[in-house]
């Protein structure tokens, strides 16, 4: 048969070898013309072209997951791996990385606390994944660099876009984030349901699929363009053809989709419920993989067109499927008035088209194909027999996939709860699990349990590992009523929830700085000296905010006593108190601070935040001495103290005290104790610090930077690559709003320090696109310090 205009995708061949549902594809690097699959079998397969015939043979089968691989993406060449590399993600909460001729992985990216569901890979080495666990990871080579935190359910599709810093997610929360730098700059709403897939079409335009079964063409800047209707169902995965803007979908329907000029211009069915996944190779060539296990190729070109006994085996497997009416796919299904097969005579209007007739009392489905001019069999239509749980685990249950989700009512008049399960899970730690989440009776325990295995057939696939260990008493089999509440987890940090990063031995330690600013352009700062060396970074002390005016602070917290509230108050003594503890800090006297001095200072620091600014000024300078300092940074106070400075940073909260807060955390960075103590909370600390950069004081600005640069100094010495990646992006969002050049000649210290010596960091600042951010700032020209340490650190990028 000839194609008719435009030409009609037909079969080229079906790839059979992987055992369940083919869950994820991309198109291979190498072989040329060749692909990557990966499936519910755990495996991923490598299939090349088979130049003899039409076909495509699997080259090998790489295994390194514990539990089904669900997404696979490349990861473009470099000078170590000429040929690129493979990245799958699995519900072992995995990614394995492969390179093309090894069946073991290279390594293993851990961190994800869920399935890992969609991967993409950028310049630069960069690969972005998308997890159950509602967030969204940056790695580079074998280590995560940051994590993308705002969506409120599972991330479904990333997608790194072509100008450099700019990440898309999709999520089961309904809405697209782009992200930049790390930061969330736009959310995209419109989609009525779990977003599943992304494509990217320009450095301004993708499309996104999802279970509306709608695909939404967007622009970067916010605004949705157009939508396309066409599926009945759920559609999984989106493929753009290159160099256009066609595109190809697959979905719950049992269909594959070729969307032309905006038109769903071919629909093609297949013989299995689900088409999880499709990529588009470089010849235009459509691959789908689907819930039978089976990878299908179908293609425009005449010549690599299936023989016609292949697609005649192809059309009669088709005509044997059973369609579930209950899915919708065929809309509103009733038996009796359903014409006989004379219907098929009448030619239909448009590919794709459906129509029942009723045959010797079987319903069977005819679809037009409008190139060949007749209707196919797509299968027959059946009743339901109420096993409606699919072998492929489709059902959602607050947009993660489950095998089961059951419904449970504890009592007649009370609500019902929803149990998702999966047959990998352990019966009792579900049940225990769903009975503390819906502050249920612990008692019924044993019944919840028991409900799960009757409904399961006992079909578990226990697993002795740790994960399954009784919530109580860390013991392998939870034994319902025993003695020992006590709970084995060791108390972990309240902020982090871990303590992540490990602070060196003592030999890290910053000196004390000594009374001079390093930043105040004296000694070798000086911009005249006429040999352009760089004196800039790596920068090895912290820098501190000194100046001080004792009496005026003094002054000011007197007068703020006088209108103070009985309560707050503080006596005569109290004020002699912090007096002796400001000269002690400010270098006037050889007093050391005593601990009443603290616990006073500790009483002012509390005041209401509209008088407090005169205390928090005495706790920004008496925290660079090292008795001060190792006070308030300790073990047993720090907690309290972080709190206190975090509830100052409020970008709603008075501006003073936003600014003398800064200092303060500026100032911890002299003695070990508050270094060990900032490197603890870097991540809390500098999400809190951030937000200050929305009012547009100089001062603050100036403060945030210079945080910014004590936590580089720091890092730079422990080459901790997750907390340099929270730098870089901190650095890069700050850039964006600050005009001040001393607040710009700090962030470019901080970033010149943090690369030094680290080609991973220096990767990591090129793909957020860093370089392109301060090349502005190469041709300052007074003062001179900000052009030529922008130069410098052009140079390394």
């Amino acid at each position: 048969a000839m194609a008719g205009e435009g030409g009609a995708f037909r079969l080229r061949c079906s790839l059979m070898g992987h055992g369940q549902d083919v869950r994820g594809l991309t198109c291979g690097l190498f072989p040329q013309g060749g692909f990557v699959s990966v499936s519910r079998d755990r495996t991923a397969r490598l299939w090349a072209p088979d130049g003899l015939n039409r076909g495509f043979t699997e080259m090998h089968c790489m295994s390194g997951h514990s539990n089904f691989v669900s997404c696979v993406c490349i990861i473009p060449p470099s000078d170590l791996y000429p040929r690129g590399l493979i990245a799958t993600g699995g519900n072992d909460h995995n990614i394995c990385i492969f390179t093309v001729d090894n069946s073991a992985p290279l390594y293993v990216l851990k961190g994800h606390k869920n399935t890992v569901c969609s991967l993409s890979s950028g310049k630069f080495g960069t690969l972005l994944s998308g997890s159950w666990d509602t967030t969204a990871k940056v790695w580079l080579n074998d280590r995560c660099m940051m994590t993308l935190q705002g969506h409120t359910a599972a991330i479904w599709a990333v997608k790194i876009l072509p100008e450099q810093g700019l990440m898309l997610t999709g999520s089961a929360d309904k809405t697209i984030k782009l992200w930049k730098a790390g930061r969330c700059e736009r959310t995209f709403t419109g989609h009525e349901d779990c977003v599943r897939g992304l494509a990217i079409l320009s450095e301004m335009e993708f499309l996104s699929c999802a279970n509306d079964a709608s695909v939404r063409r967007w622009q970067i800047s916010g605004e949705c363009l157009q939508v396309y209707y066409g599926h009945t169902n759920y559609i999984y995965s989106i493929s753009v053809f290159p160099r256009c803007k066609d595109f190809v979908t697959t979905g719950e329907d049992r269909s594959l989709r070729i969307w032309k000029h905006g038109e769903c211009a071919q629909t093609i069915r297949l013989p299995a419920q689900s088409v999880w996944c499709c990529c588009v190779l470089d010849n235009g060539d459509i691959v789908v993989g689907a819930s039978d296990g089976i990878i299908r190729v179908f293609t425009e070109s005449l010549e690599r067109t299936a023989s016609a006994e292949e697609i005649q085996a192809f059309e009669n497997e088709l005509s044997q499927a059973s369609i579930d009416p209950k899915t919708g796919d065929l809309g509103d299904i009733n038996a009796d008035d359903l014409p006989g097969r004379e219907h098929l005579k009448d030619p239909g209007t448009r590919d794709g088209q459906t129509r029942l007739i009723k045959d010797n009392g079987k319903v069977e489905a005819y679809q037009w194909s409008v190139s060949e001019g007749r209707w196919i069999k797509i299968g027959d239509v059946v009743g339901s027999s109420g096993a409606t749980q699919q072998t492929s685990g489709k059902v959602l249950f607050e947009g993660k996939e489950y095998d089961y989700v059951f419904t449970i009512d504890v009592n007649e008049s009370g609500p019902s709860y929803k149990l998702p399960y999966n047959i990998t899970d352990d019966p009792w730690l579900t049940a225990y699990n769903f009975l503390q989440k819906n502050d249920l009776n612990p008692m019924f325990l044993d019944q919840v349990a028991k409900f799960i295995m009757d409904n399961t057939k006992g079909q578990t696939l226990l697993s002795t590992s740790s994960q399954f260990s009784d919530p109580f008493t860390g013991a392998g089999r939870y034994v319902p009523g025993s003695s020992s509440g006590s709970s084995a987890i060791p108390a972990t940090d309240p902020f982090t929830g871990a303590g992540r990063y490990v602070p060196g031995s003592a030999s890290n330690a910053v000196a004390p700085v000594d009374g001079s600013d390093p930043f105040t352009g004296m000694g070798a700062y000086q911009s005249a000296a006429a040999k352009v060396e760089n004196i800039y970074f790596p920068k090895k002390d912290a820098v501190t905010f000194d100046q001080a005016n004792p009496t005026q602070i003094l002054g000011k917290l007197k007068e703020l006593n006088g209108n103070a509230s009985e309560e707050h108050k503080l006596t005569e003594d109290d004020l002699i108190i912090l007096e002796k503890l400001l000269s002690a800090t400010c270098n006037t006297s050889a007093e050391t601070p005593t601990a009443q001095q603290l616990q006073t200072l500790w009483r002012a620091v509390n005041w209401p935040e509209d008088i407090v600014f005169p205390a928090l000024d005495i706790l920004r300078l008496s925290v660079r001495h090292p008795t001060v300092n190792e006070n308030f940074c300790s073990e047993k106070e720090h907690v309290q103290f972080i709190i206190l400075l975090l509830k100052f940073l409020n970008p709603k909260g008075k501006q003073a005290n936003q600014l003398l807060a800064l200092r303060a955390l500026c100032n911890c960075f002299v003695s070990h104790a508050g270094q060990k103590l900032m490197m603890e909370q870097r991540d809390e600390i500098m999400t809190q610090a951030i937000e200050t950069k929305s009012g547009n004081n100089k001062n603050i600005h100036i403060a945030l930077a210079t945080l910014t640069l004590n936590y580089a100094v720091c890092l730079h010495k422990v080459n901790n690559i997750e907390g340099k990646a929270q730098c870089l992006s901190v650095i890069s969002t700050v850039m964006e709003v600050v005009q001040d050049l001393e607040a710009i000649f700090r962030l470019l210290v901080a970033l010149g320090t943090l690369i030094s010596d680290d080609t991973n960091a220096v990767q990591l600042a090129k793909s957020l696109g860093v370089d392109s951010q301060i090349k502005k700032y190469a041709s300052v020209s007074e003062p001179a310090k900000v052009k030529e340490c922008c130069r410098f650190v052009l140079n390394l990028l």
